[in-house]
């Protein structure tokens, strides 16, 4: 990454901050924060490093929000209808509250979302699967990855150097953000597993 960085500039902070979009396990906090440093020995700017960093986040995320929309009613029916959503817990009634939910609150999700590791690139998948309207989808995204991609750069550019600093905080941050999307996988399944329990008892 730091050699595609150093060879193409403010090129190659785009393509790979589009790329981490697409593939969470690239850390956009190693590109971000390595980007900001780079401002203090080469031509590159922070204000440059930011433009090209959030034209690669919604490039990733409108491809995503793509993959989102081309999973259609039909094609979820028969995902809900697999044996692995069956074993899980999880109904069809599940999958469609959880769109209407982020029909209802999905800009806020959007905007928080690409603030939040892990969550930053997934966030897209729904919304497209809930057919926020392009326009506001690209201007939430570009909002918030704006605002995450000014804070990272910038820490990169003031600590110069000793900018893999930054990483050691970013990681628990991360680890933090695992622990809580693991915890709420799980209550959200004991909550399916209830459902189906009790739909069970009703039906005898």
């Amino acid at each position: 990454m730091i050699y595609i960085m150093n060879t193409y500039g403010y090129l190659g902070v785009c393509f790979l901050i589009a790329v981490e979009n697409l593939f969470p396990p690239i850390p956009s906090e190693v590109i971000l924060t390595f980007g900001g440093f780079m401002t203090t020995y080469t031509r590159l700017t922070v204000p440059g490093v930011v433009i090209f960093s959030t034209l690669g986040s919604t490039i990733g995320a409108l491809i995503l929000y793509r993959v989102g929309m081309a999973l259609t009613p039909e094609k979820l029916e028969s995902l809900t209808k697999g044996k692995l959503f069956h074993l899980l817990g999880f109904e069809k009634e599940d999958v469609e509250e959880t769109i209407d939910w982020f029909e209802k609150h999905g800009k806020k999700a959007i905007l928080l979302g690409r603030c939040i590791p892990i969550i930053r690139s997934l966030v897209s998948v729904p919304a497209g699967m809930a057919e926020i309207e392009v326009p506001l989808f690209l201007v939430y995204t570009v909002i918030g990855s704006t605002l995450w991609n000014i804070l990272l750069v910038s820490l990169g550019a003031a600590l110069g150097a000793s900018w893999e600093t930054v990483l050691v905080y970013l990681d628990r941050y991360s680890s933090v953000i695992r622990v809580l999307l693991i915890a709420g996988a799980a209550l959200w399944l004991i909550r399916s597993i209830r459902k189906k329990w009790n739909r069970k008892k009703e039906a005898c």
